[in-house]
């Protein structure tokens, strides 16, 4: 597992090496910025699929402002926040309006309102009218948001955790076959 993401991440001194990068000099030290264990990925994957959730483009921004305090691994945290994207933002956000809705004990069906269609030819506009749809949505859809995105956190967390520990045990009794010569 380690292998696969050593071979897609970008190296930490690569990145530090960055002219805009290297404005933030000491911040980006930390060993845990950029080892793959399994409490920085589990952690990361965390800060990924909550920021994910934060409204317009700062999706990036608030996994990189929560990555570096928090000293998780921060290409899997930016990494993680792109499963957020032009096709998925308006399922995901119907999904956090019905969730905010049984969350809040509302019975009602999301108000009538023009629905959102991405405009290729004009991303202001789009931004614009994605803001506009989900203003529209209300306190349900606010509720939803942050309680969707703490579910996907703690289940991102919980997932990486159980699955890191179930490859290393496998690991080990494999190694363990191939050293009693059963393999």
């Amino acid at each position: 597992m380690k292998k696969l993401f050593r071979k897609h991440l970008p190296d930490a001194d690569s990145v530090r090496a960055n002219r805009l990068v290297a404005m933030f000099g000491s911040l980006l030290r930390h060993p845990n910025l950029w080892h793959l264990n399994r409490d920085s990925v589990a952690g990361a994957v965390a800060i990924g699929l909550f920021a994910g959730l934060v409204p317009g483009p700062l999706q990036m921004l608030a996994a990189l402002l929560l990555a570096i305090p928090l000293r998780r691994n921060l290409p899997v945290a930016l990494l993680m926040t792109f499963y957020t994207n032009p096709f998925t933002i308006v399922p995901l956000y119907l999904l956090a309006y019905g969730y905010g809705s049984l969350l809040l004990g509302v019975n009602h069906a999301p108000p009538e309102h023009e629905p959102f269609v991405m405009d290729w030819a004009d991303w202001v506009g789009s931004f614009q009218a994605l803001v506009d749809w989900s203003l529209a949505l209300g306190k349900p859809l606010l509720v939803g948001l942050v309680a969707l995105a703490l579910t996907l956190a703690a289940l991102g967390y919980v997932a990486v955790q159980l699955g890191w520990r179930i490859y290393v045990r496998l690991a080990w009794r494999a190694r363990q076959r191939r050293r009693n010569g059963q393999a």
